[in-house]
């Protein structure tokens, strides 16, 4: 048989409240005691109440979506940052648009825009197309990570400790030259700091060293195909010495490893290979990957915690939104595996 459909007149006249009662607590609950939203809640779970989600958006155009865009998902990093965000509906019950921008900021506009329209209450937004002066312009909660955040509130990794790490175990290994392997993008980026701690690092210390960046493409085959050219080049510049080798990101690592062993059959002992992310690839390589772990799990929780934040402000009847952007950092830390000593 058929289970009757449970109506806000069931609720109201199991628990004697109004109809208008039953509808704040759904729509507006802190305007109620605790002790009637527990008698409420209660009457829910006794009268079997399936709330109806789309009558909700309807009635007080708040639909629990949170829109995210990210640039690609070929790089480990990104796959693991939206496992991560999407794993936080246990505990803030948000739902997840997603849609993959590929550098393209026409395209990443039309994303926003056919967001708006499904009334997402916030924005998570990993590409660097779009600035943070536009993102504010759209006057919704955002949330960058890792990339430009001069309007809107941000997290990012300390890139520049991370570059530190990195660079300062390849000397501590005694490596001749180090060489640190990036894409060409600004210097205003958070990851730029990665460049600068190596830099400073190895200027420090005066040792050999090499800033190698280029266009690395956005799909597999053309970051493989400059990888490649970088390989080659580093073999027939650097035969003899004992060479360091500090890449931007973990898919980078594991790329320029597989280089590696397709030529020598194992890790030469003159090479040592540091990554940078700890995304699920440095551990599950051909050799794990001594990496700088970003610590993304606690990116992605920090990132929803500063979100729900300001969504929470926007559902009051007075939202006070921020003054001023809030932003964090977080820590790396140094993971040391098998392609290190």
């Amino acid at each position: 048989m058929k289970q009757k459909k449970v109506t806000f007149a069931d609720i109201a006249a199991y628990t004697g409240f109004s109809k208008t009662t039953i509808s704040r607590y759904f729509n507006n609950p802190d305007s109620l005691t605790l002790e009637n939203q527990e008698k409420i809640t209660h009457a829910l779970d006794v009268l079997g109440y399936q709330e109806n989600k789309l009558a909700k958006v309807l009635a007080n155009g708040k639909s629990e979506f949170v829109g995210i865009i990210i640039p690609n998902l070929y790089l480990h990093y990104y796959s693991e940052m939206l496992n991560q965000l999407l794993s936080t509906y246990e505990k803030y019950n948000y739902k997840f648009l997603v849609f993959i921008g590929n550098n393209k900021k026409e395209i990443e506009e039309k994303y926003i825009h056919e967001l708006m329209a499904y009334k997402i209450e916030g924005l998570i937004v990993l590409s660097n197309t779009i600035s943070s002066e536009e993102l504010a312009s759209y006057k919704l909660p955002v949330v960058t990570i890792e990339r430009e955040c001069d309007h809107v509130c941000s997290v990012s990794t300390d890139n520049y400790l991370g570059g530190v790490q990195a660079t300062s175990l390849l000397i501590r290994n005694n490596c001749d030259v180090i060489l640190h392997i990036n894409s060409i993008f600004s210097d205003t980026l958070p990851t730029y700091g990665r460049i600068q701690g190596f830099e400073d690092i190895c200027n420090e210390h005066h040792i050999t060293h090499e800033l190698i960046q280029r266009n690395m493409g956005n799909t597999y085959q053309e970051t493989l195909a400059q990888l490649k050219n970088i390989f080659n080049e580093i073999e027939e510049k650097y035969p003899a010495q004992k060479k360091g080798v500090f890449l931007a990101n973990d898919t980078y690592a594991s790329m320029f490893l597989n280089l590696i062993f397709q030529k020598y059959g194992k890790l030469p002992k003159n090479y040592q290979i540091v990554g940078f992310d700890d995304s699920p690839i440095a551990s599950e390589a051909i050799l794990p990957i001594t990496t700088i772990g970003q610590q993304i799990e606690k990116i992605a929780q920090t990132a929803m915690e500063l979100l729900v934040l300001q969504m929470n402000e926007m559902k009051k009847r007075k939202p006070t939104p921020l003054k001023e952007p809030v932003h964090k950092q977080i820590t790396p830390v140094l993971i040391r595996r098998d392609t290190t000593e």
